[in-house]
This record gives C-alpha cells, structure tokens and sequence, in this order.
C-alpha cells in the first residue's frame, strides 16, 4: 500500500537524474516519491512489477518465505539503491520497509520507453542489472562456503561499504534480518557478533548495539577470506 507524503514542501523529483541515471538528454520523466512505516510492505512477491524504486531514505529488505515457514532475505536496499528490477512481469520478492522509509517511483514502462530511445538510460539499466546479479552471486557463494563467523564478517564488511559514516556503522536492521539474511538463527548471529568483540574487531556505540565501530578491519578481511 502507498502512503503519499504530503508534509514534505520540496518540489516531486522529475528527471532520470534522481534515480541517479544521468543522461546528456536527460529526459523528464514521471517520478512519484512515497514513505512506508516500519515493516509495511512495498511490494508483494509474485504481484505485477509495474514499478522501478529507489531509496531516498531508510532502508528495504527484499525476501521470500519459504515452503517451512523461515524468511530468507535476499538483499538490503540502502539509500540511493535501486530495487524493483525485475527480467519478468512479476515481483519474485516480497520488500518491506526496515526502518520508516522514503523511496522514489517511476513506471517500469516509462523507463523502457525512454531507455528505447537513449543509449545513456540504457546503458544504466544493464549496468544496474548486472551489479543486482553480482550481488545475487555473491550472495550465493556466502550462504554456502562460509562458516557463521566468516558470514557475519562478510556482512558487516558489506555494509561498512555502504553504511558507514563518521567512523560509525549503524546498522537499520536487526539481527534477526542479519540471520535471515546469512543464513544463521538468532542466537549464532549473536554469538559470532560477541566473538568479534571479545577479539577486538569491533565495539559498540550506545545500548542497541547496531551502532558498530569497527576497529579492525584487517583482521575482520582476513576472516571473511577464509575458505
């Protein structure tokens, strides 16, 4: 379900630039701008991907159920990420919101329009596609040679990638999106994150824990390397 914004006085984004596809025509499009509430759903898995989005503030998580009932998270969309690309008409992924969240939207269609007749949008649409399958691959590889230890290194070496600011990595989600996510339950998560700070590869800021300074990065790498 959409919640419109209609608090935010800034003018509706319009123009390919703010999916971060730039383009020397630059072409105007039309571009919508929602939020979600915490753990509202954006998109069900196997509903019409008329849609392509990306986040302007917060976080997404794309998953599926599966056939025992446990959720397998796919991918954590961050601010500035595009989500929604789909090689077939359907979502084959549940996204819901993490945190409060404000993302963009832009009619799948409008955008194969316009990359129809500009090579620049084009070239940006295989571009994103083929980063989404590199993660997907990688990914796979996580979940099936990495030991809980050098999963959750990997993890948090993605994310202070992407995340981290003033030296501090704040983490929108839970470790129960980080197990579901690696592959691990609850309690392993918990424990490998425990291992790493008796090590010290990492502290804590604050008493939620997902404000992570990590302290070794070194030693953090040469885990996530371990076969």
């Amino acid at each position: 379900m959409f919640v419109r914004i209609t608090t935010d006085p800034a003018p509706r984004p319009h123009s390919l630039n703010d999916l971060g596809m730039t383009s020397d025509s630059n072409p105007m499009v039309s571009l919508n701008e929602f939020t979600y509430k915490k753990g509202n759903e954006i998109y069900g898995e196997k509903e019409p991907a008329e849609y392509i989005y990306q986040v302007k503030s917060g976080a997404v998580r794309s998953y599926k159920l599966l056939s025992d009932g446990r959720r397998q998270i796919g991918a954590f969309h961050l601010a500035g990420d595009i989500f929604g690309l789909e090689n077939g008409s359907s979502h084959r992924f549940t996204a819901e919101a993490v945190v409060d969240t404000t993302v963009r939207l832009i009619k799948r269609q409008s955008l194969e329009t316009v990359a129809e007749s500009d090579a620049v949008v084009a070239r940006n649409l295989l571009r994103m596609t083929t980063t989404n399958l590199q993660h997907a691959e990688d990914h796979m590889l996580l979940l099936g040679r990495k030991t809980s230890l050098e999963r959750v290194a990997a993890f948090l070496i993605e994310m202070d990638k992407r995340l981290t600011a003033a030296g501090v990595l704040a983490l929108p989600m839970s470790r129960r999106d980080i197990a579901d996510y690696l592959g691990l339950t609850l309690e392993t998560v918990s424990r490998a994150i425990s291992r790493l700070h008796e090590l010290g590869i990492l502290g804590f800021v604050g008493n939620t824990q997902r404000q992570i300074v990590l302290l070794d990065r070194q030693q953090l790498a040469n885990l996530d390397l371990q076969n």
